[in-house]
């Protein structure tokens, strides 16, 4: 947005709610502009709506908040700047420390919603390496042996592509450090410092040796923790708390050199030995449940690989879902077929593809949408599902659940139509479906029919329940 821009629309705003002599004071937070005024009747919430760049109203704690987006901080700072200092503003407001909203009575509802309002906001300004990357992942696909076979995988520009859009998503730890300690109000450097740690070389061969380790004498999981999301985000968490603890009881003259070294060395053993492992615990009680949920046979097969279609997303975002890889694995090395568990993750993948659809179809403003159908194209064609998984799924919530309904849908066809997969496609496109290719002509079908099904339900699904209101920002 122009400078000329924010000047038109910090006009008509200052117009709509009634002028400076109707404003007692105004702030912002990170979406909205929050005025008290003399007189909230003067304002008329639907023409205030129309104003190109508004994206909302909402009346609540005696203010009159109109939602903008990122770019509300340099329309407050024009607004005030029209107001030639008779505009009384003031420190902009932290949403998770306001006043109003800690009288709130804590609900279920609501907690989860400050937990995806953390994580959404840890994820938001990771974007531009989750396209990126995603951009480059996709060219190595294009551009690689199973697409148009321009390159092949030993060539230099080849291993370049892989190699950058690896990248972006391996250290996806680090990122998530920096980003997350923003958001918990700790230091973003140790927040990257343990992302670090959890990427470390050293660390990561500890891992694949597959040998007891420990933490000052605690027993250590052994976790790989590439692109995972979960354990440095509750780990920058803790870590919040740790090092307030040490700044207030350690001297000020003392504070530069002890007070991060103290909060990474309690932090090693909490984010080791139980943060880290804490999603493969889980995953060993949830995907096992999923698995002997399956071989109960018959309806209850079929059910069970609808709901890893519904829950594949959600399982590999946590990191939950290496007891199913395995399994899948077992599988195929045994009979050469899988009839079962890769028919919940392909419609998974067709459903993460057909949420981002819906979702460009549906969402607001130019910017969003371009944004968003890079997403879809990243996904359908180069196979990564990151960018509508973090930008859009945990970003703005309910795509979430249209994601999970197409997954439901188009898995619960493969398993009525009783879909056998002979091979492990390590892709999420749309070459996914070829794991299907190997049997009957009606196999191969069906396999694809269920993809089908998972995106365009998801999509459909995602158009419908969209994103609120208040949630369709820059």
């Amino acid at each position: 947005m122009s400078k000329d821009n924010y000047n038109n629309l910090a006009r008509e705003i200052l117009q709509a709610v009634g002028g400076i002599n109707n404003i007692s004071s105004v702030t912002h937070c990170m979406t909205r502009l929050r005025f008290t005024l003399k007189d909230s009747s003067i304002p008329k919430d639907d023409e205030v709506k129309k104003i190109e760049g508004v994206l909302g109203v909402v009346r609540a704690g005696g203010q009159y908040q109109i939602i903008i987006g990122q770019t509300v901080p340099k329309v407050y700072e024009t607004l005030l700047k029209l107001g030639n200092g008779k505009i009384a503003g003031s420190a902009p407001i932290d949403e998770n420390l306001d006043a109003n909203a800690q009288k709130e009575k804590m609900t279920f509802k609501r907690g989860f919603n400050i937990v995806l309002n953390k994580v959404a906001g840890s994820l938001t300004p990771t974007i531009p390496i989750l396209i990126t990357a995603a951009m480059f992942k996709m060219l190595a696909a294009i551009c690689g042996p199973t697409m148009l076979n321009i390159t092949p995988t030993s060539s230099d520009l080849y291993k370049l592509f892989t190699l950058v859009g690896d990248a972006g998503f391996y250290f996806f730890p680090v990122f998530l450090g920096y980003t997350s300690a923003k958001q918990f109000k700790t230091s973003p450097m140790l927040g990257m410092l343990m992302g670090a740690i959890l990427l470390d070389p050293n660390l990561v061969k500890i891992v694949t040796a597959g040998k007891p380790f420990t933490v000052y004498g605690i027993p250590m999981g052994l976790t790989n923790y590439g692109n995972t999301l979960i354990p440095i985000l509750l780990s920058v968490w803790i870590m919040s708390y740790v090092e307030r603890f040490f700044k207030k009881y350690v001297p000020t003259s003392l504070s530069t050199v002890f007070v991060p070294t103290l909060t990474i060395a309690v932090m090693i053993p909490i984010t080791l030995c139980v943060l880290g492992p804490l999603g493969g615990f889980l995953g060993d009680y949830i995907c096992n449940g999923l698995l002997a949920f399956g071989k109960l046979g018959g309806v209850w097969s079929i059910l069970a690989i609808a709901i890893i279609g519904a829950v594949w997303e959600i399982l590999v975002i946590s990191g939950m879902h290496l007891v199913i890889i395995s399994t899948m694995t077992l599988l195929f090395a045994q009979g050469g077929h899988d009839n079962f568990a890769t028919l919940g993750a392909v419609a998974a993948s067709m459903a993460c593809a057909g949420m981002a659809l819906g979702a460009a179809l549906r969402i607001k403003g130019k910017k969003n949408k371009t944004l968003v159908w890079g997403y879809f194209i990243s996904n359908i064609i180069g196979g990564v599902t990151e960018p509508s998984l973090y930008g859009l799924a945990l970003r703005y919530k309910r795509p979430f659940l249209g994601m999970m309904i197409g997954g439901f849908a188009g898995a619960l066809y493969a398993g009525i139509t009783h879909v056998t997969a002979y091979v492990m496609v390590p892709v999420a496109n749309f070459l996914a479906l070829t794991a299907y290719v190997g049997g009957s002509t009606a196999n191969i079908v069906n396999g694809i029919i269920s993809g089908v099904i998972a995106l365009i339900v998801a999509a459909v699904a995602t158009y419908i329940i969209g994103f609120g209101k208040e949630e369709e920002i820059n």
